[in-house]
């Protein structure tokens, strides 16, 4: 992710290193768009039994978009999907003696894969919403808003969400941000069209700011602070975190055993502090946590 983000080399350079550059990014690249990886940790002895059905024995099958740090993405050093999801159902998995596999999966059909059982279960900053209800059954377990990230200094000015009409914007393609600018350029927005550019990978969205080709890009607020911590002195917000929602991890419409198995786990690891170290592992705003009260409310 880093070589992604780093200043372009001046263009005195000779061609043969940056043929050489050219070809390590692309190697990186290629590496992670193989997206599937496994979690080869011996499993912990089952103390929630295994569902029945899974695609693979002995193995529970992740569908993630692995492009959205830090709660899903490909790390090149591990030559493994990481981050604080993945973690999450890595220990839920564990919970079932199961080890994980994670199927990098395309964001916009991600719950269609998961209903044509390319996977057991999803996670992926899904935001639950009654659309996503229709598709899958959600068990809350993340607290994210929305937010923009700009350049260092705001040098628009931008403010809020209100303040994009006629700017441009990067977003990722089928996330709760891009039904937002949809809906901006319907209403606020409609004289004076925010101009949107929606790509499939969030590291691609953020790329668009590094080369100054959008004003702002618009994600949920856990990324924007991620990226804000690895890249000092470059980004900063604009505005205040809004629509604030709960995220969940899907698992197919009427699927009762896998839901309260996982649902299970959660509530376990909750108990026995888990949860909670890999907020503090992953640099997490402890607000992000989903209590029991709001899991409840959710569920009703």
């Amino acid at each position: 992710m880093d070589s992604l983000l780093r200043r372009r080399r001046p263009w005195h350079v000779s061609f043969s290193s940056s043929f050489l550059g050219v070809f390590v990014v692309l190697t990186l690249l290629l590496t992670a768009c193989g997206g599937d990886t496994s979690n080869d940790a011996t499993p912990d002895k089952a103390v929630i039994p295994a569902p029945k059905g899974l695609i693979q024995a002995g193995t529970l099958t992740v569908g993630s978009d692995t492009t959205y740090p830090p709660q899903e993405f490909f790390d090149p050093a591990q030559n493994k999907a990481t981050g604080f999801d993945i973690d999450l159902i890595t220990e839920i998995a564990k919970l079932m003696g199961l080890k994980v596999e994670v199927k990098k999966a395309n964001f916009d059909i991600i719950l269609d894969d998961l209903s044509a059982k390319r996977y057991d279960v999803v996670i992926s900053a899904l935001t639950i919403n009654d659309d996503r209800k229709m598709k899958a059954d959600l068990i809350p377990y993340f607290n994210a808003g929305q937010s923009l990230l700009v350049q260092k200094g705001n040098p628009l000015k931008i403010g809020g969400v209100n303040d994009l009409c006629g700017k441009k914007v990067g977003v990722q393609n089928g996330t709760v941000e891009a039904d937002t600018l949809s809906e901006l350029n319907k209403k606020e927005c409609a004289s004076k069209q925010v101009q949107v550019t929606s790509l499939k990978d969030q590291t691609d969205v953020i790329q668009l700011l590094v080369d100054k080709r959008v004003d702002a890009t618009f994600q949920d607020s856990p990324v924007t602070d991620y990226y804000l911590k690895q890249n000092p002195g470059q980004f900063e917000v604009a505005g205040q975190i809004i629509e604030q929602a709960v995220e969940g991890i899907a698992v197919r419409k009427g699927d009762k055993e896998m839901y309260d198995a996982i649902k299970s786990g959660l509530d376990m690891l909750k108990k026995n502090g888990t949860y909670d170290k890999l907020f503090e592992q992953w640099g997490l705003n402890p607000v992000q946590k989903v209590s029991d009260v709001e899991q409840r409310r959710q569920l009703a």
